[in-house]
């Protein structure tokens, strides 16, 4: 393997004791070596290095020192400084996370180059190499697309009931990220979808029951670490799983009790400490059962050290959800939110809404006695310690001529359809699936406009003559009137749907398309509820529980009969009024 370029001398001023680091992979959490290793460094650094550790955050371009206007013009809005190399070196940045909207993820080889660029900039600077962070969940949260790998997302995975199906998910992307210079994982979501209504969890979650989700978290808690170079985090505890109001835009309460808690909410966090998780996320969310005084988790002591660490034995690093979200910023000041977090018991702020601002309010909150320097060593300590055993001191880089050797290769794409076809789940079927020709006329329509052209193109791939027409997510009458007139001497019409409670024109479309007498099969391609208030308009219901193309792929199998549907449904399917259960959790269609 080559040398990177600047590596041997940057690894250089680590010192001696970063060689003992490396071998820190394969020895326990807290063993002897890491424990005198973390004293050393800890000893060596300034108050301000240490609470630059506690801080994760973003920063635009392609490259670590980026010169381009853009990136340059909204690092500046966003952090005062051009790009992340000057972040980094301005407080002494604990961790970097990437996304699309930042313009940090064109490309592998391009990815690995700005993860190497930024630990250059971490190792030349405090000497301290970074957590290199994203989401990716696979399904609707992924922010690394093609060439990687792009694998079912957790309620897919779910679908399969094998928790060895979300292991071996986890094992492929974990080696892929790490191959690009990531190190840390914001997955797997541990929420358990309780309510059908919740708008920021969904299909994110395995499911709707507690030993079910434990199951798939502990997998993939176990396959992202498997090779013990990248740090999986479980997500939002204690539970954001039955709320109706999204975290991002407001502050969302959850109204079970303490028992429903335990019976419900925790054994998947409890099932990912057990297995060994690395991080745990906190959730923006009132909990009454859990604290009273209606503080959010994130900044609630009670929830974060009463019940994380003291009843359920967490010792490991704990991370709030953004910070600049508002279900944490409502009703604290952007200085007070990083201070209550780390006195909650939280250890690294993702994202404060301004970092300077969220820095110097933790260095004020010790000079003033709010916070000792001894609360801070606590969790600069954690934080070493994970990127001690990551190897991060030995090695944080990736080797970029590995990527391609890694990053999207055949027997992976291979490994991700044929997971991606055991999750399609057949819910109703008239008899008029499988489909009993191997060519013929179908119309695609409805929600979607990548949606209904991956369906059309797949049904194309396969010798159908296939006309599409989107209609969107609230079709007006002109729009139904025109797939009704599309549909004429059509022998198949496929329609995909997306949250049909929310928009009723979708449920209009499907009854007028089965007003044609042309058989109507109907893809749910997000949340699996919608059957609730399509009927029995449709001769056929599948959940697809995503609109990547691997899944649209694999429901197009399963319509044509080249793949038979072997999902089952993670959840409960409420009756439109909520009074009962419509489809039980486990039911599933096959031929």
């Amino acid at each position: 393997m080559q040398t990177h370029p600047r590596r041997t001398v940057l690894a250089a001023a680590l010192g001696a004791a970063a060689a003992t680091a490396a071998a820190g992979t394969a020895q326990a959490h807290g063993g002897s070596a890491e424990r005198r290793f973390v004293k050393r460094r800890l000893k060596a650094m300034s108050l301000e290095q240490k609470v630059g550790q506690l801080f994760t955050t973003y920063a635009y371009g392609q490259t670590a020192d980026t010169t381009a206007a853009a990136d340059v013009a909204s690092n500046q809005t966003a952090h005062g400084v051009d790009n992340a190399a000057a972040l980094i070196e301005r407080y002494h940045l604990g961790g970097i996370i990437y996304f699309a909207w930042s313009n940090n993820v064109a490309n592998p080889d391009q990815i690995t180059a700005l993860s190497n660029g930024l630990q250059d900039a971490a190792l030349a600077g405090c000497g301290t190499p970074l957590f290199i962070a994203t989401d990716q969940e696979h399904g609707l949260v992924t922010r690394i697309g093609p060439p990687a790998t792009q694998l079912p997302g957790a309620m897919a995975l779910g679908a399969t009931h094998d928790p060895e199906a979300a292991r071996a998910a986890a094992v492929i992307a974990g080696t892929e990220l790490r191959a690009m210079g990531l190190n840390q994982n914001f997955a797997p979501d541990a929420d358990v979808n309780v309510n059908p209504a919740n708008p920021v969890i969904g299909v994110r979650s395995f499911g709707s029951d507690g030993e079910h989700v434990a199951a798939f978290v502990a997998a993939q808690v176990e396959g992202y670490q498997a090779r013990g170079d990248l740090a999986a985090t479980v997500k939002h505890f204690p539970g954001h799983g039955d709320t109706e109001d999204d975290s991002h835009s407001e502050l969302p309460q959850i109204d079970h009790t303490y028992e429903e808690w335990r019976e419900i909410d925790a054994p998947p966090f409890r099932a990912a400490i057990e297995s060994g998780v690395d991080l745990i996320m906190t959730a923006h969310i009132q909990f009454p059962a859990l604290d009273a005084s209606l503080r959010p988790a994130t900044l609630s002591e009670e929830i974060l050290t009463g019940l994380l660490r003291d009843e359920l034995g967490y010792d490991g690093v704990v991370i709030t959800d953004s910070l600049r979200m508002e279900g944490v910023r409502n009703g604290y000041g952007d200085d007070r939110i990083p201070v209550l977090a780390l006195i909650a018991g939280a250890d690294i702020l993702l994202m404060p809404e301004h970092i300077d601002i969220a820095f110097n309010a933790v260095l004020a909150a010790v000079d003033g006695g709010e916070l000792t320097e001894k609360r801070i060593d606590e969790s600069v300590t954690r934080i070493l310690g994970l990127k001690y055993r990551l190897g991060l001191f030995g090695d944080p880089y990736a080797d970029p001529e590995l990527v391609d050797d890694v990053v999207g290769i055949p027997a992976s794409l291979e490994a991700a359809q044929a997971l991606s076809d055991r999750t399609t789940t057949l819910v109703t079927n008239d008899g008029t699936l499988p489909v009993p020709t191997d060519g013929g006329s179908v119309l695609v329509t409805g929600w979607g406009v990548t949606t209904v052209a991956r369906i059309a193109a797949e049904f194309g791939n396969r010798g159908w003559s296939q006309t599409s027409l989107v209609t969107g997510a609230a079709p007006t009458q002109a729009q139904i009137d025109a797939a009704v007139a599309a549909a004429a001497g059509k022998g198949l019409i496929v329609v995909s749907t997306n949250n049909t409670k929310l928009n009723p024109t979708q449920v209009t479309l499907v009854e007028a398309l089965a007003g044609t007498g042309v058989p109507v099969v109907a893809l749910a391609v997000q949340n699996p509820y919608d059957i609730a208030w399509l009927g029995d308009h449709p001769n056929a219901y599948l959940a697809t529980y995503s609109y990547s193309l691997d899944g649209l792929e694999s429901a197009v199998h399963a319509i044509l009969g080249s793949v038979n549907p072997a999902g089952r449904l993670p959840v409960d399917i409420p009756t439109a009024d909520g009074a009962g259960v419509l489809f039980p959790f486990g039911h599933g269609l096959s031929y």
